[in-house]
């Protein structure tokens, strides 16, 4: 900075500009950013000294010598060196500020983790242990009892560790998400383009191999849709909420996916029409904590599903939402945080006066702009 300021003095005197009131304004724009770019005052302090003692040796008459005597050298010099200690402490203090911010936003972060860690832990801890038994007992009942039971109730206990198996499959799923997510950092996911419609596709397929009798309606744009995103990360998401429709709504009717393509993000909507989500329930749907292995509904809840589907939306910069919806007397959804295409979207299967409605939102970057 030094360097610069007494090379460009240089040139102004060369040129014939020797007002050293020009030249000392140079130095102190150099003042300004030594401090800025420094911490602490010692870089300020003898930066301020290198100016004065340039400026009263370089450009003040006569040139190329000292004159301690000049009028008002005593303040020139004081004068930067306050400019100096100003910098130097406002520009420290807003490096203090930041780091502390950062600090905060590193451990509310680190928290965010250590909460999802213990739901995790609690989850496995209540949700493993009742499909396990289950498994052991069904199996020893069939082996143990076997010449002893009919063909249908040895059916049932298959169909018993069947279910209770997939069950199992899907939290080791959901577990190595969690898993994936802490090691590429829950702020940092790995995104690139991806048609929306393709992923969609590879979910539902996904799915259905799962759960073959599940109903899925999809209404999207007709428009070719990309964003950037994790798409095997958003599948799950994707697959956590279907699923968590069709088990968990009371109804086998049709579950609507429904894609709107807004401004600056895509928004994701799964609504169901069954019995809804309980409102004491409501405010910590996505904290993934568990009283029970059972919910009231009789089916075991997948847990953590929906703490890592929020862990995921967010990682990816978006939000996610629960609410309960009601239908208008036309029988068409009502709807007050949709836009208006979704308003707009009626079918015309029977619909039951309600259900539940998970809504998650993936922002659009620059990139997608461009690709829109």
């Amino acid at each position: 900075m030094l360097a610069a300021a007494t090379g460009i003095s240089f040139g102004f005197f060369l040129l014939g500009n020797k007002n050293v009131a020009n030249i000392t304004v140079i130095y102190i724009l150099a003042l300004i950013l030594t401090a800025w770019r420094t911490d602490g005052y010692l870089y300020g302090f003898i930066s301020a000294l290198f100016c004065v003692i340039a400026v009263n040796y370089f450009f003040s008459y006569p040139y190329f010598k000292f004159n301690f005597f000049l009028d008002g050298y005593p303040v020139t010099f004081i004068g930067m060196l306050a400019i100096t200690v100003i910098t130097s402490t406002t520009t420290t203090a807003l490096k203090r500020q930041r780091r502390t911010v950062a600090e905060r936003e590193k451990a509310l972060a680190e928290a965010d983790r250590e909460k999802l860690r213990a739901n995790l832990l609690r989850a496995v801890s209540h949700d493993l242990r009742t499909p396990l038994t289950s498994i052991i007992g069904s199996s020893s009942s069939f082996l143990e009892n076997y010449t002893e039971l009919t063909d249908e109730e040895r059916t049932e206990l298959i169909s018993n560790i069947k279910e209770d198996s997939q069950w199992l499959l899907n939290m080791v799923e959901n577990l190595l998400t969690v898993t994936r997510i802490n090691d590429t950092s829950a702020d940092k996911v790995k995104k690139s383009p991806e048609v929306v419609e393709e992923v969609v596709s590879e979910a539902i397929q996904r799915l259905k191999k799962r759960l073959p009798d599940i109903q899925i309606r999809v209404n999207m744009p007709n428009d070719f849709l990309m964003i950037s995103m994790d798409p095997t990360l958003i599948e799950q998401v994707l697959i956590n909420l279907l699923e968590n429709a069709f088990v968990h709504s009371g109804t086998a009717g049709p579950i609507d996916l429904i894609i709107c393509n807004a401004s600056d993000q895509v928004i994701f909507t799964v609504r169901d029409y069954g019995v809804g989500i309980s409102e004491k329930r409501l405010p910590y749907i996505f904290e993934g904590q568990q009283t029970s292995s059972e919910n009231a509904d009789g089916h075991k809840g997948i847990g953590i599903g929906l703490s890592i589907c929020k862990t995921i939306i967010q990682a990816h910069g978006g939000q996610i939402t629960a609410r309960n919806h009601s239908l208008n007397p036309d029988g068409s959804p009502h709807s007050g945080n949709s836009a208006e295409s979704l308003k707009a979207y009626v079918t015309s299967a029977p619909r039951s006066p309600g259900g539940a409605e998970f809504t998650f939102t993936l922002p659009k970057e620059k990139e997608d702009m461009k690709n829109a």
